[in-house]
């Protein structure tokens, strides 16, 4: 199977050689740990089969948040964390989308408008659910930030998980949304573009966005999440632990060109898509995020300091017998910690590894 890696081995140099000068250091950073992710540059360990005796060497994963090989185990460990703080209520999934024209203002002040962006998002539905109209309560906010679209082009957006429901301002009473529909979207579009654009007045002093943007309206889905405790949770993990394209989608990357596999416009059938080894390459860095910018954040009874408010909602609602999650035990798709496998020899198949000894990782070359 072709990897991302391996598109980096075969023409990064040259990628480099023309842009390593304009690369900001988060690319660089990722470029590095990509290529060496899983291989002898990050040590490891060695093991050996006690029946026929051949070795088989492990070496370990890189970390970095954009590369396609890693963060199996960080799934697990998540659904794991926000197992223990769903609700027993529907869901709903909203995606807010910034207009095209916001694009390259986006992108190069990407350290300080993702932040906004996710921030008004989700203010955008507090202040609406907020209103007795709809939900009238505090609902919880769960946003993700995506960069891209299936064929790795630049299209910055959000998707919240909210909370079909909320608790009222006193605290005490938990005010369930209306069956399949959470909130009006044309108004949220509104609220959500005044939002971004006053914060953006505020962030930067002297920028000129175009005008066209302050009248059209701005792109805005929202419907009810699957359900059930697995299905909600496996879709989160999803959205919080995928990077801008898997190893698996990539077909071929030979004479210069990659080839990829990608979804048609409107979410048709999967097509295949090729372009330069230079534009993947370009394509595929352009998600990488900056340091310190959060792809996930908690508002609402999600937020780190309502963590014992949410405690007491889950509680109230479960004995008040408003709980969803029938068999609840059965359907978490949530593996318990297991002892460490017996691992057999991939060579004999009856022998068994044994460890040896650990593999150091290789330092940087001297300048």
């Amino acid at each position: 199977m072709i990897e991302v890696a391996d598109v980096f081995r075969r023409y990064g140099s040259e990628y480099l050689r023309k842009f390593a000068q304009r690369m900001p250091p988060s690319h660089r950073h990722a470029f590095k740990d990509i290529l060496r992710c899983r291989t002898p540059a990050m040590g490891g360990h060695v093991f050996e089969c006690n029946h026929c005796g051949r070795r088989q060497y492990s070496y370990h994963s890189c970390r970095n948040r954009s590369c396609p090989k890693c963060h199996k185990s960080d799934i697990q460990a998540w659904l794991q964390a926000r197992e223990k703080e769903l609700l027993p209520v529907p869901y709903y999934h909203v995606i807010f989308t910034l207009p095209h024209e916001l694009r390259a203002f986006t992108r190069r002040n990407q350290q300080k408008v993702y932040g906004l962006l996710i921030k008004s998002a989700a203010h955008s539905i507090l202040k609406l659910s907020a209103d007795p109209r709809y939900v009238g309560g505090r609902v919880g906010v769960m946003a993700v930030l995506h960069t891209w679209g299936s064929n790795l082009t630049y299209h910055p957006h959000v998707h919240c998980l909210v909370t079909g429901g909320g608790l009222s301002s006193d605290g005490q009473t938990w005010m369930p949304a209306r069956e399949d529909y959470l909130v009006p979207v044309k108004a949220l579009s509104r609220l959500f573009r005044g939002r971004f654009l006053y914060s953006i007045s505020k962030q930067f002093k002297d920028i000129e966005l175009p005008k066209s943007i302050r009248k059209k309206d701005w792109v805005i889905h929202c419907k009810p999440a699957v359900q059930g405790t697995c299905a909600v949770l496996n879709y989160l993990a999803r959205y919080i632990h995928r990077v801008a394209i898997t190893n698996s989608r990539i077909i071929s990357a030979d004479n210069g060109k990659v080839s990829f596999r990608c979804k048609g416009s409107g979410g048709a059938q999967t097509r295949i898509m090729t372009v330069s080894a230079e534009e993947f390459i370009r394509r595929f860095l352009q998600h990488v995020l900056p340091a310190g910018v959060h792809k996930v954040r908690y508002y609402g009874l999600w937020s780190p300091s309502n963590r014992k408010k949410l405690l007491e909602v889950q509680q109230n609602l479960t004995q008040s017998g408003n709980d969803q999650q029938e068999g609840f035990e059965e359907d978490v798709d949530v593996e318990a910690p297991q002892p460490p496998e017996v691992r057999k020899c991939p060579y004999c198949q009856s022998g068994t590894l044994i460890w040896i000894r650990r593999l150091p990782r290789q330092g940087r070359a001297p300048p």
